[in-house]
This record gives structure tokens, sequence and C-alpha cells, in this order.
């Protein structure tokens, strides 16, 4: 059922894209092709709106967060007609429409980069943490993982996590230092981190084990799920386009252990 939900919106979605972009480029044969009197000004925002339904159709079915998603489709809808007055001022409406609505969009991109920021940066669907040590990375966007080279050395990589009740799950390459550190030694350390890898957060221990076929699969769609953008498209891609390199893909749970 929620296959179908995902499909219906999905489709419904890229055919108002279809449309909006029909009505903007080309006003005059849509207008043929509903049959009714043909207005550019109209139809190209007629084109915004329907391109901000889209927009929120499409989000809504990677996002989790209604308010980040209707913010996300109206600044998509308004900013489009923004360009519309500006580019139409002379088949009529008043020089300072550009503006007037240009200052909404203005207030609409803070409004949602709040929204994201409240959220951590992380527009995807979590899973609650049923152990205290990993409620803080239920939704955080990137942490430091501490793994240890022979010598018992410490190195720190930025990776991201999906937390799934008592355990977490990230992934790697197959020829990856890190991948060879954790099977040699699976003792690891993980804090909550900027994008660059410097840590923000308590440190917590654990234990971490590589996972294989129907548990790598669900690794990789909770990450997908947490991350929708980044690791439904862009980190498989990545690891598609340098498997030569870098081998495929691996995954590993993460469970962690006391101090």
């Amino acid at each position: 059922m929620a296959v179908f939900v995902r499909i219906v919106t999905a489709v419904l979605g890229l055919g108002m894209a279809v449309a909006g972009a029909w009505c903007l480029v080309s006003p005059d044969s849509f207008a043929r092709a509903v049959d009714f009197p043909p207005h550019e000004h109209f139809l190209h925002d007629l084109g915004a709106f329907q391109l901000g339904i889209a927009a929120t159709l499409l989000l809504a079915t990677v996002w989790s967060d209604a308010l980040a998603t209707a913010l996300a489709g109206f600044l998509v809808a308004n900013t489009i007609h923004v360009v519309n007055h500006a580019t139409d001022l002379h088949l009529g409406g008043r020089a300072s429409d550009p503006w007037a609505l240009g200052a909404v969009s203005v207030l609409i991109t803070v409004a949602l980069w709040l929204r994201l920021r409240q959220l951590g940066y992380v527009v995807g669907a979590v899973t609650p943490a049923t152990v205290a040590a990993l409620a803080p990375f239920v939704r955080q966007k990137t942490v430091r993982l501490v793994t240890y080279r022979r010598d018992g050395t410490p190195v720190a990589t930025p990776v991201s996590l999906a937390v799934r009740g008592e355990r977490a799950v990230f992934r790697s390459y197959e020829k990856a230092w890190k991948t060879r550190r954790l099977r040699r030694n699976p003792a690891v350390e993980v804090s909550p981190s900027t994008m660059g890898g410097r840590a923000t957060g308590t440190a917590v221990r654990g234990r971490v084990r590589r996972l294989t076929g129907a548990e790598a699969d669900d690794a990789a769609r909770a990450l997908r799920r947490k991350h929708p953008f980044l690791h439904g498209v862009l980190v498989p891609l990545a690891h598609r386009l340098g498997r030569a390199k870098t081998g495929r893909t691996v995954h590993f749970e993460l469970t962690p252990t006391a101090h």
C-alpha cells in the first residue's frame, strides 16, 4: 500500500511538472490543448503554481516533515511567480509586484532554512533510538567515526549514521582504509560532528559487525530513508562510478558498548 501511494504521488507530481513547464514555455499551445482562450501572463502563473504543486508532491515522496515540504513547494511556486511578473510587465501589472513577491520568497527561504536547521538538516524518515547512547544520533546528519590502526592509533572519518532502535548502520567502500581497519578491529567510537568531521558532541563507544544479504539491503534502505538525496542518489552513484578502484559498497551495524 505504501509503495502504491508513493507511485501515485510521484506520477501526479511528474504530471503537474510537465503541465507547469508547458504553461511557462508555450502558453498558446497549452491554451489550444485545453480549449480555453489564451492569456499569456495568467498561463505563466498557472505554470508557476503547477510546478509548486509538483515540487510539493515529489518532495513528499522522500521528505518526512510536512512543514518543510509545504514551505519548499510554496517557495518554488512563488519564486517562479516573481520571475513571471518581472518578465510580463509589458502585459500588465504594477512595477512593484516583482519586489513584493520577491520579499515573500525571501521570507519563505528564511522560514525553510530555520525549519531545516531545526530538523538537523535531515529531511528523511528516522527511527527512534531505544537506547540512550544513540538518541543524539537519530537526527544527526554527520558523525565522526573513529577506527583504529594496528598500533592503536585512532583515525577519524565523517560518515552518515542511521539509527535503528538499539543499533545504528553506516556504509563504506570495500577497499577503504576504514573498512580494512574494521576488519581487524571492530571497536569504534562515534560522536556528532560537522560535515568535515569535527566532533560537536559526546563520543559513544561501540563495536561493529559487517552486514550481508538482506541485512545489508535493510541498512541501505535505512540510510536512504534518512538521507533521500545523499544516500538515495549521490553516494550510490559515486560508489558505482568508482567501483573499479574502490570496490563495492559495504554496510556495517554499530552496537554501543559500555564505557
